[in-house]
């Protein structure tokens, strides 16, 4: 399972702070944070260097898109677009408003596998439920702590149990993201395990070929006209560091070795 945690518009100086882990097969390349897009505007994000695409993406202006993966039982269709476009398609623009509905409009569920995404900016918020078991809309979310998962947001499960119970209270911005760290990397499993569920259940998951790949921290702050800052843990963040990369919105990542 894969892991995206925001708190929308808690705090004043920070209107919108984001974490998330990403679960994936250890032998499938990928890069955990790199430039998307360079300019107009310019977008961070991971990059799966099998098919292009991201799982996550930022630009800087401040609009952010991420998304969870719907489990499929015949596994995923591979004749389908990839799924990895839609972070970036919702993040073409200044103001997250606008690119949801053009995303709405120029983006057909039914030529993706399934996904769920949050989608916005330090003034709006965003449910898009991208399956196709219904026609695709987004729903606007009200100021507060807001946890998707491999389903549905809202959808009661232990896992959202316990991160809400860990991220309860947040006072103010430093320890909210010190909490998020803790949550991320969080190996407690929520959900029984056994042949029936051979994907653990925890929030940083370590199995054979399997596991947390990379976890990032985002904080927006009041001001639009900075970007946002960009913390990423390259590997599991229970014992890899999270390192500030907010540099790439003025320079170009290294070229890979």
């Amino acid at each position: 399972m894969c892991l995206l945690v925001v708190a929308f518009r808690l705090f004043e100086e920070a209107p919108l702070l984001i974490g998330a882990n990403r679960d994936e097969f250890l032998e499938r390349p990928a890069v955990s944070m790199t430039v998307l897009r360079p300019r107009h505007p310019r977008a961070l994000g991971g990059q799966d260097l099998a098919s292009g695409g991201t799982w996550l993406a930022v630009n800087e202006r401040g609009v952010f898109a991420g998304l969870t993966n719907q489990p499929r039982e015949a596994g995923r269709d591979a004749s389908r677009r990839t799924r990895g476009e839609l972070p970036l398609a919702l993040t073409a623009g200044d103001d997250a408003t606008p690119c949801v509905d053009s995303f709405l409009a120029q983006h057909d569920p039914s030529d993706y596998n399934g996904s769920w995404l949050l989608a916005g900016d330090r003034d709006s918020l965003y449910f898009i439920d991208f399956t196709g078991s219904t026609p695709a809309r987004a729903e606007p979310l009200a100021p507060g702590l807001h946890v998707l998962e491999n389903r549905p947001l809202g959808a009661p499960s232990p896992k959202l149990d316990r991160v809400m119970a860990d991220l309860a209270d947040l006072t103010d911005v430093e320890t909210a993201l010190a909490r998020f760290r803790a949550v991320l990397a969080d190996h407690v499993a929520t959900e029984p395990e056994g042949p029936d569920q051979p994907r653990s259940s925890a929030n940083c998951v370590h199995l054979d070929g399997y596991g947390t790949r990379s976890s990032c921290l985002i904080r927006h702050g009041a001001d639009p006209d900075q970007a946002p800052r960009i913390w990423v843990a390259d590997g599991p963040p229970c014992t890899e560091p999270f390192v500030d990369v907010s540099r790439l919105w003025t320079s170009e990542p290294p070229a890979p070795r």
